[in-house]
């Protein structure tokens, strides 16, 4: 079994929160990780995929949940909104930490009800596809290194364009990770988005065109590390724009689409406010895309975006465990001006990213960094270009070229 690296936050979180949340996507772990729990504390383990189950909490939540001392784990919650009341007023009358140990499949964020809630008592904690930090043993975190002041000397990092391709392919999804025939990895993303869309989305809402879904979808992938412009792809599936807005939202409740926003401060300068498109997944995406052959990729102009989106993934999910906070953002001026992935801490301080799916670096390739560290003064902290070369070297003050490998092989 794969340990995974939010293990240790989820085992904090019981220690001192009355509801932890382990919320991402249908098939990312979250019951193996929170069956595991439930194992190691002896503690009742409640499948809200099980009928019967999920016929008495939505009927009766106090009479599912009434009874029970210690920690209760309660599967795909998300199914029974009748549940988050009873919750809230079990851990009212009994505040002690560890009460309620949940698992979701749908961003309840995006849903304000059950948000609201439990707002206050409780901490979620979002799990992600295996990173290739987790597939590869290593405790590798690239967060809390852009952000330790430390940087990188010349060194060599064992990479190869091959292995790269090889990765984005797979994706992290456990199900996925170990087939290594297309053919057999094809099947599966055919099986979970056609369950997905009639089991989840149709929980959420009431959607009579099922089949825009799987369409929009395809779009999306296909315009994978790109600004979101939403009358484009409304005329692209011919689908009308108060619609569209629905349906992405439905597809961000689930997780599967997952746009990173825009950055802007108060720089006096006209910045782009639209969305980069990412999915949660490269393996999902390249599915989507139909660009599933390593050699073929690897010669694709598919390459570029799809790295990019490979590595704001796995930043994505570094943040769920490091030590160091910071959200995630992407930085153009009206002048296109750009840098892939710009990473803010609580504090203000930040760290540029660009990706090339060049073998070599330039200085040129440093552009959108220097431009950034201009726009922002003593704010920024480090920028690095990676590449898929195998050497890190520096360009300059708090500028490095990084190898992707950085991402998952520890110093």
């Amino acid at each position: 079994m794969i340990d995974r690296l939010i293990g240790k936050n989820l085992t904090a979180a019981l220690a001192d929160t009355r509801v932890v949340l382990l919320n991402g996507a249908r098939q990312t772990g979250k019951s193996t990780l929170a069956r595991s729990v439930a194992e190691a504390r002896a503690a009742p383990y409640l499948s809200l995929d099980d009928p019967t189950v999920l016929s008495l909490a939505r009927s009766d939540p106090f009479a599912l949940l009434s009874g029970q001392d210690g920690l209760v784990v309660i599967d795909e919650v998300q199914h029974a909104p009748e549940l988050f009341p009873a919750i809230k007023r079990l851990v009212d009358v009994d505040p002690s930490p560890g009460r309620f140990l949940l698992t979701g499949s749908a961003n309840i964020f995006l849903l304000p009800k059950l948000a609201e809630s439990l707002a206050g008592r409780i901490e979620i904690l979002p799990l992600y596809p295996f990173s290739q930090s987790e597939l590869a043993a290593s405790p590798a975190n690239l967060v809390d290194a852009l952000f330790s002041g430390a940087g990188w000397s010349l060194e060599i990092w064992a990479t190869s364009r091959s292995d790269v391709c090889l990765r984005i392919i797979a994706g992290g999804f456990p199900e996925v990770v170990g087939r290594a025939a297309s053919e057999r990895r094809n099947a599966w993303f055919r099986s979970y988005i056609a369950a997905l869309l009639q089991r989840d989305v149709r929980d959420l809402a009431n959607i009579d065109k099922l089949t825009d879904l799987p369409r929009l979808l395809s779009l999306l992938a296909a315009r994978t590390g790109s600004l979101m412009n939403i009358a484009e792809i409304s005329r692209a599936v011919g689908i009308p724009h108060t619609t569209l807005q629905r349906y992405l939202s439905l597809l961000e409740a689930t997780f599967l689409f997952q746009p990173l926003p825009a950055w802007s401060a108060n720089l006096g300068k006209r910045l782009v406010k639209s969305p980069k498109v990412h999915l949660l997944d490269t393996g999902l995406a390249v599915y989507l895309r139909g660009a599933t052959d390593a050699g073929a990729l690897g010669r694709s102009p598919d390459l570029g975006p799809l790295l990019e989106s490979f590595v704001v993934q796995e930043l994505r999910k570094q943040i769920g465990w490091s030590r160091q906070a910071a959200s995630l953002w992407h930085f153009r001026t009206a002048t296109g001006g750009e840098v892939d992935l710009l990473l803010e801490t609580p504090d203000g301080r930040i760290a540029g990213v660009e990706i090339k799916s060049a073998s070599s670096v330039t200085a040129s390739d440093f552009k959108g960094l220097r431009m950034l560290s201009d726009a922002v003064g003593k704010r920024f902290v480090v920028g690095v270009v990676f590449y898929l070369g195998e050497q890190s070297m520096p360009f300059g003050a708090g500028l490095y070229a990084l190898p992707v490998s950085v991402l998952w092989q520890d110093r």
